[in-house]
């Protein structure tokens, strides 16, 4: 056959239907029924098989929790006890576990929430219903209520101060002070850490502490009353030696067209920069420590506000005092020495260290702090009009509205004298004393 009557052929052939296929196995494919969607796992209930003794333990428990700073009525101790009394094993058991789970929660992670922590960041601790039912059956399994409360309560020993506070003072005003800072105590991790940072921003100091000890204690200045500093954790990770200062595009305004800044395209406009030098707002040396709300610890060219003793005039950051000393500290167990961090600084090159592990930094606000050196306290200036909204939350009376700033005032000392002077800084290859101003600074 021609190919001129073989290449009509072949393409009918290809477009008829094959033979032996029916109409039904033409058709296309009907698509496959959509699967049901997955089965929602049923929400935790917490429950408890509750006897007596149990639940009498519980009850005597919640008596004495005035001495956490906490109100007993608030835990339900009244309809424990007519359960108790009664003859009706699920009501003891619905009445005993509303009480723990409230309870544990509140000591876990503190009784004010929401509104009442004002410019809070720092996430809590995980205690759901998982966890709730978890501590719970620890406790009935092994008879130890009160033991099993106790565990959740914060392990740092300025908690375990201020409790001794509480319960010597007659002073109505400082119990208040004091009842809220041992829930601000609650509002973080239970265990910082074995090493980690803290910033108290009313008492102005930065620490570095390692198994309880500090080894590097310092000036800071805080955010000023139109900037204030929030309350938040991050994960120090390194340092940044001769930075140069991204401008926040909140201060553009402040710098653009200024000497000493660098504008670089942004889109269809630009931002600013600041080179390294002796005028760069970031001074010789900055933490690394990602966070959504761009604050960070950092040297400063303005080192006379360090000699000031209300210290509030940053953007938001904070100012640190000797912080090339103090990174050289988190520094230690690298390479970058006190040779090679000064070698570093003198260069006016940028470079950037690694910390052997990240730490964390919690920057917190206690305006009560006990004493490490002798028994006292130290009552900080509320300079950001925190104090009332959060002792509110923690009486579970109305937040009031915010209260205009005002200019802060200087620390007041009860029982003991704060700290004089600058603080001695490390000498290289050393680790400097440990601070024996507030223990809180830890």
């Amino acid at each position: 056959m021609s190919t001129r009557y073989l290449l009509p052929l072949l393409l009918f052939t290809a477009a008829a239907p094959a033979l032996g296929q029916s109409q039904q196995e033409l058709t296309p494919a009907a698509p496959a029924p959509a699967q049901p969607p997955a089965a929602v796992p049923a929400p935790i209930v917490v429950q408890g098989d509750w006897k007596k003794s149990e639940a009498k333990e519980l009850a005597a428990f919640i008596d004495e929790v005035g001495a956490e700073g906490l109100d007993p009525a608030d835990y339900g101790a009244a309809a424990l006890r007519e359960a108790i009394a009664g003859g009706d094993d699920d009501a003891l058991d619905r009445a005993a576990t509303a009480s723990f789970v409230k309870l544990a929660s509140d000591l876990a992670l503190g009784h004010a929430r929401g509104d009442g922590r004002v410019d809070w960041h720092v996430q809590d601790d995980a205690f759901g219903p998982a966890e709730q039912q978890a501590l719970l059956t620890r406790a009935l399994s092994g008879r130890a209520v009160s033991d099993t409360l106790r565990s959740v309560l914060p392990t740092h020993p300025q908690y375990a101060a201020l409790k001794s506070i509480l319960a010597s003072t007659a002073d109505s005003a400082l119990k208040e002070k004091v009842r809220l800072n041992l829930d601000r105590w609650r509002w973080l991790p239970r265990d910082l850490g074995s090493k980690y940072v803290i910033v108290n921003v009313p008492a102005y100091t930065v620490s570095i502490v390692e198994n309880g000890t500090t080894l590097n204690r310092r000036r800071a200045v805080a955010g000023a009353l139109k900037t204030p500093t929030p309350q938040l954790s991050a994960i120090i990770t390194g340092a940044i030696f001769n930075p140069w200062w991204e401008v926040p595009t909140s201060l553009s305004g402040e710098v653009a067209g200024k000497k000493g800044y660098v504008s670089v395209p942004n889109g269809k406009g630009v931002r600013w920069r600041q080179p390294p030098g002796p005028s760069n707002a970031l001074g010789r040396v900055k933490l690394v420590m990602g966070n959504p709300y761009a604050i960070y610890l950092h040297d400063t060219n303005a080192k006379h506000l360090f000699d000031k003793q209300a210290r509030a005039y940053s953007h938001g950051c904070i100012r640190t005092e000797e912080a090339v000393g103090f990174a050289e500290t988190l520094l230690d167990g690298t390479e970058w020495d006190h040779e090679k961090v000064q070698a570093t600084v003198a260069s006016k090159k940028t470079a950037q260290a690694s910390l052997a592990q990240p730490i964390p930094v919690y920057i917190v606000y206690f305006t009560v702090a006990a004493t490490s050196d002798t028994p006292g306290h130290l009552v900080y200036s509320d300079l950001y009009k925190r104090d009332a909204p959060a002792l509110a939350a923690l009486n579970d009376l109305p937040i009031p509205k915010p209260a205009p700033l005002a200019a802060p005032t200087k620390t007041a000392a009860a029982g003991a004298k704060p700290a004089t002077g600058k603080p001695a800084p490390a000498k290289p290859g050393t680790k400097p004393k440990p601070g024996t101003v507030a223990s809180n600074q830890r």
